[in-house]
């Protein structure tokens, strides 16, 4: 289907697929059905999230939007000075966080709101799997804060322009992506640290996949795989690499449950690669452009796809 603009990211709200795109709406599509346009922000929509009852999103407008598969959007929050809303995130029990600026704002499952001011305009927010902690990304290095604790937050340095932020499924590790095609990581018992580096381009999508063993990642002509399956996590080991294409690894979404990880191409294909023996089944054709989200359902029966040109779909592999 023609989803009417760009899309910069998917969901799902248990069976509705959400299609964020790049002006003013999201498009609903329940299973089975039509889509259905839901506008929420004035102008462009740079961020968004899920916690699987809403997607949460982020604009120029300044404003923090929440909508359900009702459709029905609500206002979280309006920043004072309307400034652009760049990052989302969603944490454990219902807990909020977005940036503007060099500011980021964190409300509490409670309600409680708490704000941090890092030392340059926020480039990726995280939250732990467990607790109340957020990960903040920014130039030269990362934050990392408890809202409730009444300690200062954590540093982390590393030169550079750091754009994502992500923790490990049993918080030992944390993960970057610069502005350089590399990431990097550090071990969070002793600060060990790591650059991950081989890729052509900037990484621009990265997850652990369903078990926690393994980091995929985008910024190659093939997928890549970092180890975390042990305490030394990636330090000092080599990437696997599967699934390599004549274009690059644009964007990449692991299974929720077994260790399959769906691949999209710059090209506009999509690939599901099983990492056991790096089995490839052919998704979707390449097409006339890249593909810009991926996203599974909680069971992992269907796969949301969107690409650059406002292309959005819904590969059912339940049969």
């Amino acid at each position: 289907m023609q989803a009417g603009a760009t899309v910069v990211g998917a969901h799902f709200l248990g069976s509705t697929a959400a299609f964020v795109l790049g002006e003013e709406a999201l498009l609903l599509v329940p299973q089975g059905g039509e889509g259905r346009p839901i506008a929420t922000h004035a102008g462009a929509i740079l961020s968004s999230a899920c916690d699987g009852s809403r997607i949460i999103t982020g604009g120029d407008d300044g404003g923090v939007k929440a909508t359900g598969a009702d459709g029905a959007s609500t206002v979280i929050a309006t920043d004072p000075r309307r400034r652009w809303i760049d990052h989302v995130a969603t944490g454990p029990a219902g807990a909020l966080a977005w940036s503007a600026g060099k500011q980021v704002f964190v409300r509490s499952p409670k309600g409680d709101e708490r704000v941090l001011e890092v030392p340059s305009t926020v480039g990726g927010l995280a939250f732990a799997r467990k607790g109340l902690r957020l990960a903040v990304a920014h130039y030269n290095g990362v934050t990392l804060w408890f809202p409730g604790a009444q300690t200062e937050p954590e540093k982390l340095a590393w030169k550079g322009s750091h754009l994502g932020v992500l923790l490990s499924p049993d918080g030992r590790f944390l993960i970057t992506s610069m502005q350089e095609p590399m990431l990097h990581c550090w071990r969070l018992s002793d600060r060990k640290d790591l650059r991950m580096s081989g890729y052509g381009e900037r990484v621009r999508s990265f997850a652990f996949t369903a078990d926690g063993r393994s980091l995929a990642t985008s910024g190659a002509n093939q997928l890549i795989l970092w180890p975390f399956q042990d305490k030394d996590g990636p330090l000092g080991k080599a990437p696997e690499l599967r699934a390599p294409a004549q274009s690059a690894v644009a964007v990449m979404a692991p299974h929720p449950r077994v260790a399959i990880v769906a691949a999209g191409y710059a090209d506009g294909m999509v690939l599901l690669v099983r990492l056991e023996d790096g089995a490839e089944v052919l998704a979707r054709n390449p097409a006339s452009a890249p593909v810009t989200a991926l996203a599974w359902n909680a069971g992992g029966s269907m796969l949301a796809f969107g690409t650059e040109d406002g292309d959005a779909g819904v590969i059912d592999l339940s049969s």
